[in-house]
């Protein structure tokens, strides 16, 4: 019977040898696993970044796989490092500090597990505090993706209720009117609003309407607009822009082969409003 696949994410960068480590120490445990990396360019520090990601990957991976999470500003402090077993039988090892937000909306969490170091900490490194990633998530997700511990070995179980999560920003829904902001931009400069795909239809918005776009900072009103909502970038010409369902469960603004974030010169550092309006 194969193995469980180990498939990896941190904010460690890919110009050092740390994500090799990872790589090796599950080898280190079973010559035999299989891993693979989601990225390891989340911004550091970005726990919901994090979230954020495994939320749009971990379902397009067979059930039972092992994810390893590691954007861990707490490393070696009391935060808790987990092992969550999914509703949809998959695992996500990870520090218990927000990492599992999107993920226990979306899939929701069976159980939660407080990861005993005593066991499930490589023991050759007992000293080293500052690369959990190698000592303790990846050693521990290798230890149960090949079954050399079950998930109840883990360690003790805690409350699901008690799982560590962020705020997430929620949309104003009414017929034909979403109040929103932009939560964040793709790698092509797209603006992902925090209004969800099925929100948006349940607000009366269908494939091919216009719709009146009003984009805010502050007070200050930077763009009043039409756009189409339809499927794909491809819909309007080059340089327009158009409103789509975007893969992470996001409706998003973008404009097609260009970057709507640096056409409008947004800050993403800063929070703008969004008003959507059918026409």
């Amino acid at each position: 019977m194969k193995k469980p696949t180990i498939v990896m994410q941190s904010d460690f960068g890919i110009d050092s040898g740390l994500v090799a480590c990872m790589h090796g120490m599950c080898r280190l445990v079973d010559s035999e696993l299989e891993t693979h990396d989601i990225t390891h360019l989340i911004p550091a520090f970005d726990i919901e970044a994090a979230s954020y990601c495994l939320q749009y990957t971990v379902p397009f991976w067979p059930d039972g796989t092992v994810f390893v999470s590691v954007v861990d500003p707490g490393v070696g402090t009391s935060r808790k490092a987990s092992v969550a077993k999914l509703k949809n039988g998959s695992y996500v090892v990870t520090p218990d500090n927000g990492t599992l937000t999107y993920l226990k909306k979306r899939i929701g969490v069976e159980e939660i597990r407080e990861i005993n170091e005593e066991i499930n900490r490589y023991p050759l490194t007992k000293d080293v505090h500052t690369f959990h990633g190698r000592d303790l998530f990846a050693y521990c997700a290798a230890r149960l993706a090949s079954g050399v511990i079950s998930f109840e070995e883990v360690g003790p179980a805690y409350p699901v209720e008690e799982i560590v999560c962020h705020e997430l920003k929620c949309a104003k829904i009414s017929e034909g009117l979403v109040e929103t902001e932009i939560k964040s931009y793709d790698p092509f400069g797209s603006a992902e609003l925090t209004v969800e795909n099925k929100e948006f239809q349940e607000a009366g918005f269908r494939i091919g309407d216009k719709v009146r776009m009003v984009l805010l900072d502050g007070e200050e009103q930077i763009l009043d607009t039409v756009i189409p909502y339809e499927k794909s970038f491809g819909y309007v010409e080059k340089g327009e822009d158009v409103i789509f369902n975007d893969l992470a469960s996001y409706v998003t603004i973008a404009a097609n082969e260009a970057y709507f974030m640096k056409k409008y010169k947004l800050d993403p550092e800063k929070t703008y409003q969004v008003r959507l309006i059918k026409e």
